[in-house]
């Protein structure tokens, strides 16, 4: 199937000619200047907002890509870090140690970094905050002191 690509302000729009008319004729009568016929389009739309016209093909913008998945990744840890929030303050009020919490915190921190090691799409597709080796904590134990006699 083919499909007419051109830019805008705002990104790639892409035309997806209802077969009535001649595909040449929907781009003559229809489309801006600048607009073109391509073949095929990127597999996958998880990076749709990167998709850019290259002569008569759409490519992705790796770069755009990385930016991308830097923000889903941004947002996937929102949550998880709150929940390390509340377990550092349970565990600093029972006196338990921060350790391993202060290190979750600093793995979700650091996850975005991931993406600059990242050459193909494919590896940007498989990060998550989980996907690094270490499983989130999400509840600590507080330990609990014996109670004093005679207090």
């Amino acid at each position: 199937m083919a499909f007419i690509a051109y830019n805008t302000n705002d990104g790639l729009a892409i035309t997806i000619p209802t077969g009535e008319l001649p595909i040449e004729q929907v781009l003559a009568k229809d489309c801006p200047a600048g607009a073109v016929i391509v073949d095929s389009l990127p597999e996958s739309r998880e990076y749709r907002n990167a998709w850019e016209l290259s002569g008569n093909a759409i490519t992705v913008n790796f770069a755009k890509a990385q930016e991308i998945t830097k923000d889903r990744l941004r947002a996937e840890r929102t949550p998880l870090l709150a929940v390390q929030d509340v377990a550092f303050q349970r565990a600093l009020e029972s006196g338990a140690d921060t350790s391993a919490i202060v290190a979750e915190k600093n793995r979700l921190r650091d996850v975005t970094g991931l993406v600059d090691g990242a050459t193909e799409l494919f590896q940007l597709s498989a990060l998550t905050c989980a996907s690094t080796g270490l499983e989130p904590i999400t509840e600590v134990t507080p330990v609990v002191e014996a109670p004093v006699e005679g207090a």
